[in-house]
């Protein structure tokens, strides 16, 4: 089993956060957006070891935040898009 801490995750300043964006409803989303902001992008095994939460679970939700154009896929990880 693989587990993962913060403390081995890049991670930047609270200062640097940028709000949640208004049009994130569910709990799910949320939580997703605010773990790339944090640590400026994931891969879909990480944000599922991290988030405990199941791989179809992430994608539907990267699959909703991508559609929104929050997120953007970079190589085999998923970041905020600015």
């Amino acid at each position: 089993m693989l587990v993962m801490t913060l403390s081995t995750q890049k991670q930047r300043p609270a200062s640097q956060f940028d709000p949640v964006p208004d049009t994130l409803d569910s709990a799910q989303a949320k939580l997703v957006y605010i773990y790339l902001e944090a640590t400026d992008g994931a891969t879909v095994e990480e944000l599922g070891a991290t988030l405990a939460m199941q791989k179809l679970s992430i994608l539907s939700v990267l699959n909703t935040l991508s559609s929104a154009g929050i997120v953007a896929r970079d190589g085999d990880e998923y970041v905020v898009s600015n």
